[in-house]
């Protein structure tokens, strides 16, 4: 378990993070979101060692960050927001060599540095030198290094930064494969990719955090429902309007066209796909796509960073 109580960090009279309290449950997928120079990295580097808090506690399986900070990056592995790689080396010496400076012995230092290239799917660029590889595999490289000691908990500083649409989704794959072994920690400003990589979200804001829930218990207190997106075949705008609002709680926030079919942005108090998509096919119609919104997250995101409260289930906030 990660446990972070009162937690502050200032850079002269700045105060970059705090007052920050947070408790991270042993193999959760952990999502930070914020704008940057809202304070994910500096939280994610005192979480790593990498730097004093200036008040409060963190702890890491029990152990405090300032009074046993070698213990704690025994359990953590961190890969910064710039992999610390030495493109000189090829893969297999880069791995071996911080293999060697996180206390993994000798006898079983090319098993692990074997195991790890499988599970980051780099053991085909073992012998290829760092500075010769895409942007995606230093990536892969990166999230290596910071699981060759087998640490509990993984803390990843914007991996998804900088790659491509495909690589974006074998990063994605890659993350949720660590979750079974390792508690893991990600932020990111990426809000697709948070949303589609983590079970639970932090919102941090000016160094606090604002909101702490799953995705969907965060976009229904933000946005008061869910929104949907809906695409209809075979109907006339008139008849699709006529039919949503039959239901009393569902709000239709946009409706477009899209090439020969009808597109409905929707807001929802509750989950009602199972019954729109009845009342789509049993009017005949051809029912193109009903899903969450790819604007849900983005509109809770803008409304969190510009000062929106939000209402943590029997609190009266979040801090």
């Amino acid at each position: 378990m990660i446990q972070i109580r009162g937690l502050y960090k200032y850079y002269g009279a700045s105060r970059a993070v705090g007052p920050i309290d947070v408790e991270v449950q042993a193999g959760q997928v952990v999502g930070l979101l914020g704008e940057n120079g809202a304070g994910k990295t500096t939280t994610l580097r005192v979480l790593a060692c990498d730097l004093l808090p200036s008040a409060g506690q963190v702890m890491v399986d029990g152990f405090d960050v300032v009074d046993h900070p070698d213990e704690v990056r025994a359990r953590v592995g961190y890969l910064p927001d710039k992999p610390p790689l030495y493109p000189e080396m090829t893969v297999r010496e880069f791995l071996s060599f911080a293999a060697r400076l996180k206390g993994v012995v000798k006898a079983k230092l090319a098993r692990r540095v074997a195991d790890v290239a499988d599970q980051t799917g780099i053991g085909p660029r073992l012998d290829q030198v760092i500075g010769t590889l895409s942007h995606g595999y230093q990536q892969r490289v990166g999230i290596a290094q910071a699981i060759v000691h087998q640490p509990k908990f993984v803390v990843l500083d914007e991996p998804i930064s900088g790659l491509d649409p495909r690589q974006i989704v074998e990063m994605r794959h890659l993350i949720r494969g660590l979750a079974g072994d390792h508690t893991v920690l990600i932020s990111s400003h990426i809000l697709s990719e948070i949303s589609q990589t983590c079970d639970r979200l932090l919102v941090i804001r000016d160094g606090c955090i604002v909101a702490d829930d799953s995705e969907a218990a965060i976009v229904n207190r933000t946005l008061g429902g869910m929104r949907l997106s809906l695409l209809v075949g075979g109907l006339q705008r008139a008849e699709l309007r006529s039919m949503l609002e039959q239901l009393a709680d569902v709000e239709v926030l946009e409706l477009s066209s899209d090439g020969e079919a009808l597109r409905a942005e929707l807001r929802t108090a509750s989950d009602r796909r199972a019954t729109i998509s009845r009342l789509v096919v049993d009017a005949g119609a051809e029912l193109l796509e009903l899903g969450r919104s790819e604007h849900e997250l983005e509109s809770v995101f803008m409304r969190l960073a510009e000062g929106s409260a939000y209402a943590a289930p029997n609190s009266g906030g979040v801090h």
